[in-house]
């Protein structure tokens, strides 16, 4: 687990990478990277080895760093796994969520009820629940499992939504409907709320498919 400033290069890569701002498929340098975040080579190097880890990057040793092209299949095999661990997740989060960890969660419901999203503020929404949701398991092994599986998820998503507000709004609705489970201590409801959500991202990865289709 990255600690420091390496955590906050990954954080501020991972998101440049989530919104296309390093594109898929172009190389670029450490040094860019270095100027995008305002952080340090040794950060940002340590941050790029995990993010190659985690499927995001691929380093090429003097000629840069590449974001790898995310496809349907990929995206569909992770979700297998990401199910599974989603479902721990939301059962260990439904255990041992501490009442400060319940008034985050509060707080965020009431956010994804009542506030209207732009997609930039909506995936950083998206990201924090996440991270509202590991943290309630306190069990830092699940956080190092679940991290590059739900960024890449977040990625894949921004790449092919279409229709911004409506899928926003289910979205918001997903999440909201496992952190109200998490903070009643219902398990089984945490964990259907859960296979729904992915549900949701299964049926969105083969529409992608009939955009793709479309589009030519």
């Amino acid at each position: 687990m990255l600690q420091g400033k390496a955590a906050l290069a990954y954080e501020q890569i991972e998101r440049l990478i989530v919104v296309e701002d390093v594109a898929p498929g172009a190389l670029v340098s450490e040094s860019v990277l270095m100027e995008k975040t305002g952080l340090g080579r040794t950060p940002v190097r340590e941050a790029l080895q995990q993010l190659a880890r985690n499927r995001m990057v691929e380093v090429h040793p003097n000629k840069g760093v590449l974001v790898p092209p995310a496809s349907v299949e990929a995206q569909l095999r992770m979700l297998e796994l990401r199910r599974a661990l989603e479902a721990l997740t939301v059962r260990l989060a439904c255990k041992r969520a501490t009442p400060a960890d319940h008034d985050r969660m509060t707080a965020m419901i009431e956010r994804l009820d009542s506030e209207t999203f732009t997609l930039s503020t909506y995936l950083d929404t998206v990201t924090t629940t996440h991270h509202l949701l590991v943290a309630a398991c306190h069990n830092e092994y699940v956080e190092d499992a679940m991290a590059p599986l739900q960024g890449l998820s977040r990625r894949f998503w921004h790449a092919h939504v279409r229709d911004v507000q409506a899928e926003i709004q289910r979205g918001s609705l997903l999440h909201a409907d496992i952190l109200r489970a998490v903070t009643a201590r219902d398990p089984d409801g945490a964990e259907q709320a859960s296979h729904a959500l992915i549900d949701y991202l299964v049926a969105f990865s083969f529409a992608t498919i009939n955009q793709e289709t479309g589009s030519r």
